[in-house]
Formats: structure tokens, C-alpha cells, sequence
């Protein structure tokens, strides 16, 4: 037990330090924008089939479970806005935050820790090019930048996924239906969930920076590091979301 929390806080504070050089490094002069475009291209545009089918089939089953239980209450207008609320404020972002840390953190893990096993990133030194720069600012910025969006877009499908929902087995017009949602939102559910996103961005990216960033070893170490990527990413978007929305809770009863 006493080693394991030895290691967790030694990767904290080496996570940490990543971070910090991270900053230092963003607002120095040459900043990489091609390849930033291309890393929002393939952290967003990429991702977007499966976040579409997995936040499609969230609002679907969301209402198909919620109906029965609604139904006993005669509380079946209702569906709408708890759908909307559910969605935009917790299994949305959080759901699509995982799938990210599943495909983004862990293809960044692997991608730079095979470039460090091969010695790729030593080349890229002794050309004279800052592979920091390079490589993990712009892949973390990429990350921090398109999670929100990705998220935003998850929220509008997975409401037209309740939408249908709702349609399988009864019959609501499309107007009435959003009229419903939006009357049951408010800005306070919004924007803490919008910018917990930006934190969960930032840290799938650079979580699989580092890992990927100080492999060791083999060809071996470019699978460890995919796969604590993901493990490290996905276990510090739970603990961003208890923090954010302990936060929140506090800010809105001030």
C-alpha cells in the first residue's frame, strides 16, 4: 500500500512538472500550427463517428429506461427535461470524455512513445527542433480545444436520440419536444458543464503526452504506455467531475 501511494504522488508531481513546461513552452514564439490543425483534425473530425452513435444511443436508452418509471407518476412530459438535464450536465461530457481518453489518449501514448523507443524524438533534438513544442503542445491543445466541441455536439445528439425515443412508443411533435427541454434549462447548467470539459481536454492530452513522452525500454513500453494513458486519463476525468461539480454546487448556493 505504502509503495503504491509512493508511486501515485511521484506520478502526480511528475505529471505536474510536465504540465508546468507545458505552459512555459505554449507561449514562446514558433508555435506549431500545422501540425495543430492536423491534431484538431484527428482529435475532433475523427472522432466524431463514434461519439455521434455512442451519444445517439445515450438519449435513446436514457428514455426508453426512464418512460416506465415516469409513467407510474404520470409524469411523462417530464421526460424531456430530465432527459436534457441528465444528458448535458453529467453523462455526456463524462461519457464522452472516457471514449476520448480511450482513442485520443491512448493513440497519442503509443504514437509518441514509439517515437521515443526509436529514437525519433533524440533526432528531432539534434535537428534542432523542440520536440515538446512540437509534439505535446500541439496535441494538448488540440485535446483541450475539440473535447468541448465534441461534447457540445454529443449534447445536441443525444437529445434528438430521446426525441426518438419518446416517439417510439407514443407521439410528440418535434417543437413541443424541445420546448420542453429548453423551458428545463438553465445557464447554471450550462456553463459548469462546459468548462469541466476544457479540464477534461487538457489532461487527456497531456497525461498521454507524458507517458508516451517518457517511455523507456522496448517496443514493450509503447503498449504500457497506451495503456496507462488511458487508465490515468479516465481515473483523473472522475476526479475532475467530483471536483467540478462539488464547485458548482457551492457556487450556486452562494
Amino acid at each position: 500500500m505504502k509503495s503504491f501511494l509512493t508511486k501515485s504522488f511521484a506520478l502526480a508531481g511528475n505529471i505536474a512538472s510536465f504540465s508546468a513546461r507545458f505552459f512555459r513552452e505554449m507561449v514562446k514564439p514558433g508555435f506549431e500550427y500545422k501540425e495543430f490543425t492536423r491534431q484538431c483534425f484527428v482529435v475532433g473530425y475523427q472522432s466524431l463517428p463514434l461519439v455521434t452513435v455512442t451519444a445517439f444511443i445515450m438519449g435513446l436508452v436514457l428514455t426508453i429506461q426512464s418512460r416506465p418509471a415516469m409513467s407510474k407518476f404520470g409524469a411523462e412530459s417530464w421526460i424531456p427535461g430530465m432527459v436534457s438535464l441528465s444528458l448535458i450536465r453529467e453523462i455526456a461530457p463524462v461519457i464522452t470524455a472516457l471514449i476520448c481518453a480511450g482513442r485520443v489518449s491512448s493513440g497519442i501514448g503509443a504514437e509518441l512513445g514509439s517515437m521515443k523507443v526509436t529514437e525519433q524524438i533524440d533526432a528531432m533534438e539534434v535537428s534542432a527542433i523542440n520536440p515538446y513544442r512540437y509534439l505535446v503542445v500541439t496535441r494538448t491543445l488540440a485535446t483541450t480545444l475539440m473535447i468541448p466541441i465534441l461534447v457540445v455536439f454529443a449534447d445536441l445528439v443525444g437529445i434528438i436520440g430521446g426525441f426518438i425515443g419518446i416517439n417510439i412508443h407514443g407521439d410528440n411533435s418535434i417543437s413541443h419536444y424541445f420546448s420542453h427541454v429548453f423551458d428545463s434549462l438553465e445557464y447554471a447548467d450550462l456553463l459548469p458543464a462546459t468548462l469541466k470539459t476544457f479540464f477534461f481536454g487538457f489532461f487527456i492530452g497531456i497525461i498521454g503526452c507524458y507517458h508516451g513522452f517518457t517511455a523507456e525500454g522496448g517496443t514493450k513500453s509503447v503498449g504500457k504506455a497506451a495503456n496507462t494513458a488511458v487508465v490515468s486519463a479516465s481515473l483523473m476525468i472522475f476526479i475532475i467531475d467530483l471536483i467540478a461539480v462539488q464547485i458548482a454546487d457551492l457556487f450556486f448556493e452562494l
